[in-house]
Formats: structure tokens, C-alpha cells, sequence
């Protein structure tokens, strides 16, 4: 497997020149709370030759790869399974408190679209399992089996953003009555053959299905809504943390989470902020950062990314 073909990191050197004041210094370590096949954190520790990286992930596949990716590092490069709502834990396990900086690129890896067998891309037939930790946890399949009509409905409607997510449950709940749904091909079928083709010529119309289905599976929003703020609890002062997301719902709970972070908490009406108020973040980029149309053009995963990035300037007393 060619690992510089099938992964490239996105927008790589924008991450590395936001991250970079942050971990110039001796002992300075850094927490890729995403790690996948190890190309940002490579790339890092190559720039920044006195930098630790803790790389955390829980597919094991991933990181089986990335520990002989970054061999060569030694223990520079750290690596700890877990989901990356445990970062506390993560950085306490390898002897700190903690990080200059703290890295997310959200969504499945390409590693995982890209082996057929996971089951996590549409276009691929594959048993329908989609966990990102094929070790524990239950798939889409047993979703699909399990979950009532008006809870697939919720699933799709909620994670997916699927205007058709009514259609598509009733669909579902009446095929898998005739016969179990356990691949991805047979899934496709199910929907292709409720949609209208008005819908169909707007796009493949299981996209939005498979991806409520993965976020369901890995529970990856409520893991976020608790990994963001243990993240920011890790940083010390001057440390900085970029997160890269790749769909609205991940990106909204990354702008509120820094946004909290970065507003005074001071009552409406004081006439003047006490330095207990003082926000402890700072915003570093505007919004959301795109990635160029240079990039988006040469890597196509490249193309929904959000970039958002903040430093942390006080500790509560």
C-alpha cells in the first residue's frame, strides 16, 4: 500500500504555520487527537525536530500503520488507542499535564473509505459495518436491523441532513421485513429505489444515509461534544489548537465550543471586566478557513474542509 498516494494531508502547511509558534520550544508536545495513518503528525515532527506528538486513535489498523510510519521518530511519536474524548487521560498516560498543541481532523480516514471491507463508502460493496473501532461496538447493519422507523428517521434527519430521511426509513423498515440488509449494495438498493429520480440526478442519494449511519455508529457528535472542551482543558498558556472538519454539524459544535472559550464570561451590565472574566482563548482565524481552490482541485477530500484555530492566552486563577 502506497500511504503517500492514498492519504494527503489537508491543508497541511496552513496547519503547521498556525500550530508553529506554539511548538518552536524545547520539550514542546503536541496531541493529534486524529491520528489516521500518521501524515500530519510525520510532517510535524519533521519541522519541529525537539516536538513529541501523542497520537491518539481508535482504529487499530490506522494505527498499525502509523507506528511504522513514524519509527524512525522513536519515542518522539507516542501512540495510545482511545476515541479522542479521552485526551485527558491520553496525555496523563504518557506523563504530562499538558500540550503546547492540539490537533483534530475530523471524519473518516481516508484509510477507512478507501478498504472496501470497512463498509464505510457507498460506492463499494462491503458487509455494512462502519465502526471506526472494528474491535468493540455494534455496525450499521445492526442499526439498520435493530432501530424503529421513526428512530432511523431521527438518525438520517439529524446526522445526515437527509430531507428524505421519512421516505427512506419507511423504505428500509419494509425491504428488511422481506430479508436482513447487511451489505452496502443491498442498503443502496433499498434507497435508489425510493427516490425519485428528480432527487437522483442531484447526486448519489444514499450519501447523506451513509453518513448519519457512520456518525451514529461512532457516536462522533456527542464524542466531540466532550472531547472539545477536554481538549481545551489540556492546552497551557501560549499552546494553540487547530481543528479541521469536514461537515456542518461537526463544524458547529467546534465554532460554539471556541467561541465559548474565547468570549469574557463576565455578567451583562458590569461596567467593567474584572481579569476573572477575561476570555481564556483567542480566535486566530476569522470564521472558518477554506482550503485553496489549488488544494481542492489537487485533493478532492480537500474541498468542504473548516479550519478554525484559537490560542489559549490565560488559565483561571
Amino acid at each position: 500500500m502506497d500511504i503517500e498516494r492514498i492519504h494527503t494531508p489537508v491543508m497541511l502547511e496552513r496547519t503547521l504555520e498556525l500550530l508553529a509558534p506554539a511548538l518552536e520550544a524545547d520539550g514542546a508536545v503536541m496531541v493529534d487527537a486524529t491520528l489516521g495513518m500518521g501524515g500530519h503528525t510525520a510532517a510535524f515532527l519533521e519541522r519541529f525536530p525537539k516536538l513529541t506528538v501523542i497520537g491518539l486513535d481508535r482504529d487499530t489498523d490506522a494505527l498499525g500503520i502509523a507506528r511504522e510510519r513514524l519509527a524512525k521518530f522513536g519515542d518522539r511519536a507516542r501512540f495510545v488507542h482511545t476515541v479522542y474524548d479521552g485526551i485527558v487521560e491520553a496525555v496523563r498516560s504518557e506523563g504530562f499535564r499538558e500540550v503546547q498543541g492540539v490537533l483534530f481532523d475530523l471524519g473518516v480516514s481516508s484509510l477507512q473509505l478507501d478498504r472496501a471491507e470497512r463498509g464505510f463508502a457507498y460506492s463499494k460493496d462491503a458487509p455494512l459495518d462502519m465502526r471506526m473501532d472494528f474491535t468493540s461496538g455494534r455496525t450499521a447493519a445492526d442499526v439498520i436491523a435493530e432501530e424503529s422507523e421513526e428512530e432511523l428517521r431521527r438518525i438520517f434527519l439529524d446526522y445526515g441532513e437527509e430531507k428524505l430521511a421519512a421516505r427512506y426509513a419507511r423504505a428500509i423498515v419494509r425491504a428488511r421485513a422481506e430479508a436482513p440488509i447487511t451489505r452496502s449494495a443491498e442498503l443502496v438498493a433499498v434507497i435508489q429505489a425510493a427516490t425519485p429520480v428528480a432527487v437522483q440526478r442531484q447526486g448519489h442519494p444514499a450519501k447523506r444515509v451513509f453518513q448519519a449511519l457512520r456518525i451514529e455508529v461512532n457516536e462522533e457528535l456527542s464524542v466531540l461534544e466532550r472531547a472539545m472542551p477536554a481538549a481545551l482543558d489540556t492546552i497551557a498558556v501560549g499552546g494553540r489548537i487547530v481543528v479541521l472538519a469536514y461537515q456542518s454539524l461537526e463544524d458547529r459544535i467546534v465554532k460554539r465550543s471556541l467561541a465559548a472559550a474565547s468570549s469574557s464570561s463576565a455578567p451583562a451590565g458590569l461596567p467593567m471586566e474584572l481579569p476573572e472574566h477575561r476570555p481564556e482563548f483567542k480566535l486566530l482565524v476569522r470564521g472558518a478557513e477554506l482550503a485553496s481552490e489549488d488544494e481542492q482541485a489537487e485533493n478532492p477530500r480537500a474541498k468542504p474542509v473548516r479550519l478554525r484555530a484559537a490560542e489559549r492566552v490565560r488559565r483561571p486563577a
